[in-house]
């Protein structure tokens, strides 16, 4: 409970929270999308750097195959979980149900960033290889959630030959290219390459994030307010499906011997829900599916959820797993 209100008082959380309310009231406070874009990207290269410089500083260690190999069995087996969710209790048809399971057996950058800051103020910061498993978790998600949704007997792509321009966005999307990019960087760099440029990527990061949160905020709420195809039952699961896949994320750091601060980075992995890469595959390969939907569950729900609660919850749990195993 200290570590939640802690959490929800940090001024990170704080700015998201006015972001929010600010949305709700239909404020005209706005952030301009060409700055929030340039947030975003140094975000995504300051957390790649770091982490880069993290590994080359320890080197590297079975720990960290045991992390990506987790991190990449989870991206195929979570959208399996939420698939016969979504049809079942959720009661979506194939074509929206495989694409909103691609969501959440994908990750959220932002939610990782901001978990990664409030575990590292809690002096529990997580190894910086964790950059490498939230690459790695991003893409086959996408391949799950389009592979269940074809069995629904939906088409991939819209028939007009763009299947190979489907792969790059799969595999080549920005958000991935750069935080790899940046990560080997990092490596490659080291410590003492990073030290001149440090008042950029470290000094600054807070301040940075905060503003962002600030617009992820607005954004999040002026999305959900506009959704027309939510549900009570689709509510539910946009915080139920987190839970879960937290849990799970939580338990195996610890079952593959992460420390406490790595296995909550894995479990805040596997809980997050991408609104940036999937739904940009997701509306080359499946046009059928509503988009307004998944954008409003993951980023209208379950990314506040996160953001607010879940980040201490799944700390918890690793916390507590880790005493139990131990």
């Amino acid at each position: 409970m200290d570590a939640a209100i802690s959490t929800l008082l940090s001024p990170v959380i704080l700015f998201f929270i006015l972001g929010g309310l600010a949305g709700f009231a239909r404020s005209d406070l706005a952030i301009p999308e060409s700055i929030a874009k340039g947030m975003s990207l140094y975000l995504m290269a300051a957390i790649g750097l770091k982490g880069g410089v993290q590994v080359a500083e320890a080197g590297f260690s079975l720990g960290i195959v045991a992390a990506l190999a987790a991190g990449l069995a989870l991206g195929f087996i979570l959208p399996l979980i939420a698939y016969p969710a979504l049809r079942w209790f959720g009661r979506l048809d194939g074509v929206n149900a495989g694409a909103v399971a691609a969501h959440y057996g994908s990750v959220s950058v932002v939610t990782f960033v901001t978990g990664v800051e409030v575990l590292t103020v809690g002096d529990l910061a997580p190894a910086g290889y964790m950059v490498a498993v939230l690459a790695l978790m991003e893409t086959p998600a996408i391949l799950v959630g389009l592979f269940l949704a074809n069995r629904s007997g939906a088409a991939i792509g819209n028939g007009e030959g763009k299947g190979g321009a489907l792969w790059r966005e799969v595999l080549l999307n920005g958000s991935v290219v750069l935080l790899v990019g940046s990560f080997l960087i990092g490596i490659i760099a080291g410590k003492d390459g990073f030290t001149p440029i440090a008042p950029m990527f470290e000094t600054a990061f807070r301040g940075v994030l905060c503003l962002f949160l600030l617009d992820m905020g607005l954004v999040a709420a002026r999305r959900l307010t506009q959704s027309r195809a939510l549900t009570v039952r689709l509510s539910v699961l946009a915080i139920a499906l987190p839970i879960l896949n937290g849990t799970i994320g939580a338990l195996v750091g610890i079952l593959i011997g992460l420390d406490v601060g790595s296995a909550s980075a894995l479990a805040i992995l596997a809980a997050s829900a991408s609104y940036i890469a999937v739904p940009a595959a997701m509306r080359m390969a499946l046009p059928r599916a509503d988009a307004g939907l998944y954008l409003a569950l993951s980023l209208g729900i379950t990314f506040p959820f996160n953001i607010t609660v879940g980040i201490p919850l799944y700390t918890a749990l690793a916390s507590w797993f880790a005493g139990v195993i131990a």
